[in-house]
């Protein structure tokens, strides 16, 4: 039994076939998950753009419902107060149904200024969407159908 390390071969490994030419190392080949996982990155994405505008969209429609509801709601309180001023009902429980009225009013008011921030929001998700697909769409398309690699995006760009 010898205690000593054998010492490492100083030679290189030689290089793989390809490239004893002088050439550069083949491309890997595209594979089907491979581009599958490149699809579903841009259309993901896209998908994703839309989805948010559609739920922006969803929300400013319903908060437009809301509001007109608490308006009606705010007007039935109105007449309920008035009804109870008719009847000679205690007047603590007229303001009360008057501050329910104002109450609502507010909430009308409020969800309204919520359904216009909701269409901002929609209007800004599609643009986003629509500077995505023309800004990517091309260089998608480009990498989809070439077999090689292909810069990344703003390499190419003329200033």
């Amino acid at each position: 039994m010898s205690s000593e390390i054998e010492p490492a071969d100083p030679t290189p490994p030689a290089p793989p076939a390809s490239q004893t030419d002088g050439s550069q190392p083949a491309a890997p080949r595209k594979t089907f998950g491979g581009l599958l996982f490149g699809i579903l990155n841009f259309v993901t994405l896209t998908a994703r753009f839309m989805a948010l505008a559609t739920a922006a969209m969803w929300l400013k429609e319903n908060l437009h419902l809301l509001k007109d509801r608490m308006h009606r709601d705010a007007e039935q309180a109105r007449r309920i107060s008035e009804m109870c001023g008719q009847a000679g009902v205690d007047p603590y429980f007229q303001g009360l149904a008057i501050e329910a009225s104002q109450a609502l009013d507010r909430v009308a008011e409020a969800s309204g200024e919520l359904a216009g921030a909701a269409d901002g929001m929609e209007a800004n998700a599609r643009a986003v969407g629509d500077a995505h697909e023309t800004e990517y769409r091309g260089i998608y398309e480009v990498r989809q159908a070439s077999p090689y690699a292909q810069p990344k995006p703003g390499f190419n760009t003329v200033r």
